[in-house]
């Protein structure tokens, strides 16, 4: 080959790979437009919805935690938490905190959501988002909901004092387990040096 010939195939070749590269980046620019353009039809939809989201949490939760600064950083701590992005969660807390923001309304809404987890679609975030509101507005709502189960379930629980009272006259019923106390009858069924 001659000299001229390998310096064209040289030129070619990087002329070649320099252009691949710019096709690629003009292929992935489409369909990154469509839902740039779809997003700017919604921003004033999405500002009155969160004015009217931070308006129905100022009327619904008293105290600090219904401010809208409250409002909005907790519900960000709450759902940082549940994506565990911990770093993220406690910057934000440390925020939360500065305006005199309630830090037990974020565990008691951070319980909510973990309690309600299953509802939560991992491929929407709407639905990680409507449930961190709802937990925000009214925490106590997933602890109603289980405390309603197990007072069903009492009939159940109530047997076994049932068969307790079956015992003989003379007999008396032995404590429930958790009435008793103290060390020494805490461990009694436990070997140990100085007890032999």
């Amino acid at each position: 080959m001659s000299f001229f010939a390998r310096i064209s195939f040289v030129v070619a070749v990087t002329v070649a790979s320099a252009l691949t590269p710019a096709f690629a980046q003009t292929a992935d620019t489409k369909p990154a437009d469509k839902p740039a353009a779809e997003k700017s039809a919604d921003p004033a939809k999405d500002a009155q919805r969160q004015v009217d989201e931070f308006a129905e949490a100022t009327r619904l939760v008293n105290g600090p935690a219904g401010n809208p600064e409250c409002v909005w950083l907790g519900r960000r701590v709450v759902g940082l938490m549940w994506r565990d992005d911990m770093d993220t969660a406690f910057r934000h807390l440390d925020l939360y905190d500065r305006f005199g923001c309630p830090g037990p309304h974020i565990q008691s809404s951070f319980r909510c959501v973990v309690r309600q987890g299953n509802n939560i679609d991992p491929k929407s975030p709407q639905s990680l988002n409507a449930r961190v509101h709802s937990c925000w507005l009214n925490p106590t709502a997933a602890s109603q909901a289980t405390a309603a189960a197990p007072a069903g379930a009492a009939p159940t629980a109530a047997a076994p004092a049932g068969a307790a009272a079956a015992t003989p006259a003379g007999a008396t019923p032995p404590p429930p387990a958790a009435q008793i106390s103290g060390p020494s009858q805490a461990t009694a069924g436990t070997p140990n040096k100085e007890a032999r």
